[in-house]
């Protein structure tokens, strides 16, 4: 008997892509839409989205308008209306800076960056309450002069968009999304940064280092106590569980969490205070390093997706000893109704460090292939969390794929080609321009799985 919700591959009449993955993926009443440029797929950016005179028109909001375009065919085409189905938002932009050293130097500014051309276009498509939304500049994207990539995810069980804003103590962003928007069962909490949206802005007098950081979220930079990862971890995980409870939400069901840094050398601190917020059973869990955040002397971002707290699907932890336990505090995956969630795929074994025969060995620099190595050893670890989940590899619906520098993307993706014979996951791919928090790994991986009833 066919499996009404069982995932199903959406083709819109939209430029085609060259890579192996669907534009978008519908699986039990969501659709997971893959990332979206301004591209025809034969000679990089549409002609369309490049300006005649780019003193008359802004390159970011003309190919802002064609993304957009393209994601409304996308949806429609899944029966999802763009205006108010759209759940979870997500908006890559490639940027110089930060550079490498920056990161190296805390600073994970992206000095000049503006995203208004697109924040003006997106409005013209997505309406109130708009969905939880994510924005960082990252190093690059697979098409040339591509300003940005845009994924997301939309919902079409029937219910209603609801958004909702905390109460006066925690601040409201300035961008016009909502901090946390309730689909269903389901809550999605926005990206939050540790600022309180007016910082050091207009003082005669500055507070600490120039930035937008809240006061909660510093250290006193003149005596040797404090961590400012740990402090501007506990402040943002503090602001979201506020959010959460605005919206009939709690800690204690959150699902998956996105969490991105700076420099990988943040990781230790952010897990540390991560313990003490989800001491059990904690969500599953990825964690992206060299991510340009909005707000200056930011360090982390953090993205929740829980159930509300009247909502009477349960919470699984997944565990096989068949694939690596999680060097950090997460499980391998989460199962919540018809969906397995994931936590962050590299190369590696239970200590973090890179699984052996995953680099050339150096001696013969010209033999070996990284990237489809690399690949396989996480397929491997994947296909058997996801038999532990109640699901297998094929019933990937969502994927979004890191690279360090993507050098080895070719035979990346072409190893993770094979595993789809059917229906391709809706896919992102970038590269974050430095090591992942894995010595040696080139990929990482965040998967949602479609679950069978």
């Amino acid at each position: 008997m066919t499996d009404p919700k069982a995932p199903v591959a959406i083709w819109p009449d939209i430029p085609e892509p060259l890579m192996p993955y669907s534009p978008a993926v519908k699986a039990a009443d969501w659709i997971f839409v893959s990332g979206q440029l301004a591209s025809d797929f034969k000679t990089g950016i549409a002609p369309e989205a490049i300006p005649a005179n780019p003193h008359l028109e802004s390159e970011q909001a003309l190919q802002s308008k064609f993304v957009m375009e393209t994601l409304k065919r996308t949806l429609a085409a899944g029966g999802a209306d763009i205006s108010k189905d759209v759940a979870r938002i997500w908006q890559w932009l490639p940027w110089e800076t930060p550079t490498y050293d920056d990161f190296l130097n805390d600073n994970s500014w992206p000095d000049g960056l503006s995203i208004t051309p697109y924040l003006d276009t997106r409005n013209e498509y997505i309406f109130e309450p708009r969905p939880a939304s994510t924005a960082v500049s990252i190093r690059a994207l697979p098409v040339r002069d591509a300003h940005i990539e845009i994924d997301m995810i939309a919902i079409t069980d029937g219910s209603e968009p609801e958004g909702f804003s905390p109460g006066p103590e925690v601040p409201m962003p300035l961008a016009g999304y909502s901090p946390a928007l309730r689909r269903g069962d389901w809550i999605f909490l926005a990206g939050e940064v540790p600022t309180d949206w007016v910082g050091d802005y207009g003082e005669a007098r500055s507070m600490g280092p120039e930035s937008a950081l809240a006061k909660d979220a510093r250290v006193n930079p003149h005596v040797w106590y404090g961590s400012e990862i740990e402090a501007q971890t506990d402040y943002t995980l503090w602001k979201l569980q506020k959010i959460a409870e605005s919206a009939g939400g709690s800690f204690k069901r959150v699902v998956k969490a996105e969490v991105y840094i700076g420099h990988p050398s943040d990781y230790e601190g952010m897990d540390k205070v991560w313990k003490k917020w989800f001491p059990d059973n904690p969500p599953a869990r990825v964690v992206i390093p060299y991510m340009g955040l909005g707000t200056r002397g930011s360090k982390i971002e953090i993205a929740l997706t829980l159930l509300a707290d009247d909502s009477e699907l349960e919470i699984e932890t997944i565990h096989t000893t068949e694939a690596p336990e999680p060097f950090s505090h997460e499980p391998q995956a989460v199962k919540v109704g018809n969906f397995l969630f994931l936590s962050q795929q590299m190369a590696c074994d239970s200590n973090g460090v890179l699984a052996e025969g995953m680099l050339r060995h150096k001696n013969f620099p010209w033999y070996g292939l990284p990237g489809k190595n690399q690949m396989a050893y996480m397929m491997k670890n994947i296909a058997a969390i996801c038999e532990a989940g109640g699901t297998k590899v094929e019933n990937i619906v969502r994927r979004a794929c890191f690279h360090d520098e993507g050098d080895h993307f070719a035979d990346s993706i072409e190893e993770w080609a094979k595993y789809f014979p059917g229906v391709k996951p809706a896919s992102t791919t970038m590269k974050i321009g430095g090591p992942l928090v894995v010595e040696g790994a080139n990929t990482m991986l965040d998967l949602i799985a479609y679950v069978p009833d």
